[in-house]
């Protein structure tokens, strides 16, 4: 009897679990895992097109619009970002790598070098969670309520 009432239970969860798995293995993908790309695709033959005394107009139609941009100073720079990542069929994603092209420029927007960095370059940061209280702003909705009154 306790056998019977273990497997009615069970077998409902076993019978969906082996659905999901047959499920995402027909997915259009072929596999469980897709390998893409996110963000801008890096060739190697863009990267060699870009040289320095190039102007930013020219660096745009080689290799598109930046995905970001920075000015500091005089200078400038070109951002392009690309991602390479593993998504499982369950909506999972791994990073495998991230490669970052950047394009920095003079005074008289011209190119005066390139960079090119990877995951390994990047460094950590820790996050600060403190907060410089506000007026108004600790307080709490019911608070302010019967403050009002």
């Amino acid at each position: 009897m306790a056998l019977k009432l273990l497997t009615r239970r069970v077998a409902p969860i076993v019978t969906a679990t082996a659905l999901a798995l047959v499920l995402a293995a027909c997915s259009s993908s072929g596999g469980i895992v897709t390998k893409r790309t996110q963000g801008y695709e890096i060739s190697e033959s863009a990267l060699k097109q870009v040289r320095p005394g190039q102007s930013q107009e020219l660096v745009t139609l080689v290799l598109g619009s930046p995905q970001s941009t920075n000015t500091f100073g005089d200078e400038s720079a070109f951002y392009y970002v690309q991602t390479k990542i593993d998504e499982t069929a369950f909506g999972l994603k791994m990073i495998k790598s991230r490669t970052v092209l950047a394009v920095y420029f003079d005074k008289n927007k011209k190119v005066s070098d390139k960079a090119v960095y990877t995951l390994e370059d990047g460094k950590v940061i820790a996050i600060e969670s403190r907060r410089t209280a506000s007026f108004g702003e600790d307080r709490s909705f019911v608070d302010q309520i019967l403050q009002s009154f």
